[in-house]
C-alpha cells in the first residue's frame, strides 16, 4: 500500500512539473524598430514600384499605334487602344514557330540540367573520395570565369562537331550548370545523413538513393533551379545568335530583334506585344513555382 501511494505522489510531482507555462505576452517594439519597418516597408514599395514601372509601360506600348510609342512627353496609357498588334504579331512574323524553338531549349536544357546538376551534387555532397573538395572548389570557381572569355574556342569546338547551326548546340552546351550542382548539394547537405545509412541497410544503392529518397525531399531547391534556368534559357540572347543563322531556328529573342534592325521602319508596337507575349510563360513558371522557390533560396544556404 505505501509503494502504491509513493507512486501517485511522484505521478501528482510530475503532473505538476510537465503543466504548460503559459505563454509570454509579447514585448512591445520600441519606436526605434517601429521606424525601422516602416522605413523597410517605404524601400521595398520604392524598389517594387521601380521594377514594375517598366512592365507596365511596355504593356501599355503594345496597345498603342506605332507612332505613338515614343512619344514626348511620354504617354502611359494609350490615346487610342490598339489590340491589333496582338493579331498581327501572329499573322506578320513567324511567332509560332519562334515560341516552339524557345519552348524546345528553355525546357530541354531546364531538365538536363536538373538531372546533371542533382547527380553531381549527391556524389559532392554524399560520397566520399581523394581530393572531393579540391575538385567540387574547381568546378564551382568556372562561375566567375565570364562566358565571353572562352566564346571563341567554344564556337570552333561545336563547328568542328558539325552542330552550328543546330539547336542541339544549344542543348549540349548548356546542359550542365556549375550553379546548379552548387544550389542542389547545399540543399542536399540539409538532409539527415541517417536516412541515406537506413536505405544502405536495406540495401537499396547510391542510384537509388539519390532517385527515391534525395530527389522527393528536394523540390524546393529543384523548384529553384527550374526556374532560375527556365528564365535564364527563355531569355537568352547572345547564345542563339551566335550558333542559329537559320530563320527557321531562331529563338522568341532573335526574332524579336527582326522587328528593329532597321530603326527607320520598326514597329515599335507590334514589338512590344511580342515582348508582352514572350513574359507569359516565365510569369506561369514562377507563380506556379513560387512558393517552392522561396523555401528552395532560403533553405540552400543552411546546413543541418
Amino acid at each position: 500500500m505505501a509503494d502504491i501511494l509513493e507512486t501517485l505522489d511522484r505521478v501528482d510531482a510530475t503532473r505538476v512539473l510537465t503543466v504548460p507555462r503559459e505563454p509570454r505576452a509579447p514585448r512591445a517594439k520600441t519606436p526605434a524598430k517601429r521606424l525601422g519597418r516602416i522605413i523597410g516597408y517605404i524601400v521595398l514599395v520604392v524598389a517594387a514600384f521601380g521594377l514594375l514601372v517598366p512592365f507596365f509601360w511596355m504593356v501599355s506600348s503594345s496597345l498603342k499605334p506605332a507612332n505613338e510609342v515614343f512619344t514626348v512627353p511620354v504617354t502611359w496609357l494609350p490615346k487610342t487602344w490598339d489590340f491589333s498588334n496582338y493579331v498581327n504579331i501572329w499573322t506578320q512574323s513567324n511567332i509560332i514557330v519562334w515560341i516552339r524553338n524557345t519552348l524546345v531549349l528553355a525546357v530541354t536544357v531546364t531538365i538536363l540540367q536538373v538531372l546533371t546538376g542533382s547527380f553531381a551534387a549527391y556524389g559532392f555532397a554524399r560520397m566520399k573520395f581523394r581530393g572531393r573538395d579540391v575538385l567540387f572548389l574547381a568546378y564551382i570557381a568556372t562561375i566567375a570565369v565570364p562566358w565571353q572569355s572562352y566564346m571563341i574556342p567554344q564556337f570552333i569546338m561545336v563547328s568542328k562537331m558539325h552542330l552550328a547551326n543546330t539547336l542541339w548546340a544549344i542543348i549540349l552546351l548548356q546542359a550542365f550548370s556549375a550553379f546548379g550542382v552548387f544550389l542542389m548539394k547545399q540543399y542536399y547537405e540539409t538532409i539527415p545523413e541517417e536516412l541515406s545509412e537506413a536505405a544502405r541497410i536495406d540495401g537499396l544503392s547510391e542510384y537509388g538513393i539519390w532517385w527515391r529518397i534525395m530527389m522527393p525531399l528536394s523540390v524546393p531547391a529543384i523548384a529553384s533551379l527550374v526556374l532560375l534556368t527556365f528564365v535564364t534559357v527563355w531569355n537568352d540572347y547572345l547564345g542563339p545568335l551566335i550558333y542559329l543563322r537559320n530563320p527557321d531556328l531562331w529563338t522568341l529573342q532573335l526574332g524579336l530583334q527582326s522587328f528593329v534592325s532597321n530603326q527607320f521602319t520598326a514597329n515599335y508596337g507590334l514589338m512590344f506585344a511580342g515582348l508582352t507575349i514572350s513574359v507569359v510563360p516565365i510569369a506561369v513558371v514562377f507563380l506556379l513555382g513560387q512558393k517552392h522557390f522561396v523555401e528552395g533560396i532560403a533553405t540552400s544556404g543552411m546546413k543541418g
